[in-house]
């Protein structure tokens, strides 16, 4: 058995890791079609419990839809808002080659996402790179969102991986501070260079895991 305090498989972080994102995209485009203000678009929308409520599955998405239209006035169908709602990301380009790089090695890839239905739709139609993980664990399909532990120990669970086994890669402090209480290898990403190097420095020395 390896020693828990070697990266076995790397967890990255979605948004802001291997993607950009700016809601501020989807709310302007979304105003032409709103009875409401710009900042009350954003604010009814991107920055209040809507959206959390949605993100940890207590919203289909019809449901969500439906509250974002009783919210801001959206006079639009669902797959304008659906196109509208996804097209507000780009990639990360030096992250997106440091995970195909990893899986080369031979390490498995995984995705832990605070994350919604209608988003990995569409990221899965724009970005191919999005194909190419071990695993997928998203907040709205288990109904937990980071830094709640037991998110964590769904990932562990179903990839037989723990503790420093675990190489985590977060923008959010409070999702890394999780992810080290559970003794995860857990790096802060601040910007693509800095996190590369840092991944390269912890593997350096580590072989990759087997083949089973």
């Amino acid at each position: 058995m390896a020693s828990t305090t070697v990266p076995r498989a790397v967890v990255f972080d979605l948004g802001k890791v291997l993607l950009d994102f700016d809601y501020g995209i989807a709310a302007r485009r979304f105003l032409p079609r709103c009875a409401a203000p710009l900042a009350h678009i954003q604010e009814s929308v991107f920055r209040s419990s809507l959206l959390a409520r949605y993100e940890t599955g207590l919203l289909t998405n019809e449901q969500f839809f439906r509250e974002v239209q009783a919210a801001t006035g959206f006079q639009g169908e669902f797959t304008e808002f659906r196109e509208v709602f996804g097209d507000i990301f780009s990639p990360v380009p030096l992250m997106i080659e440091l995970q195909t790089d990893l899986r080369r090695r031979g390490f498995p890839t995984y995705i832990f996402s605070n994350t919604n239905d209608l988003t990995i739709q569409y990221i899965r139609e724009h970005f191919p790179f999005f194909r190419n993980f071990d695993g997928y664990f998203y907040s709205y399909q288990e109904g937990l969102m980071k830094p709640d532990s037991r998110f964590y120990e769904v990932l562990e669970q179903r990839t037989g991986q723990q503790g420093g086994e675990l190489l985590y890669l977060d923008d959010r402090p409070e999702n890394v501070a999780a992810g080290a209480a559970r003794g995860w290898r857990s790096l802060l990403h601040e910007t693509p260079a800095k996190t590369r190097a840092a991944v390269h420095s912890c593997l350096r020395t580590v072989e990759p895991p087997p083949i089973s």
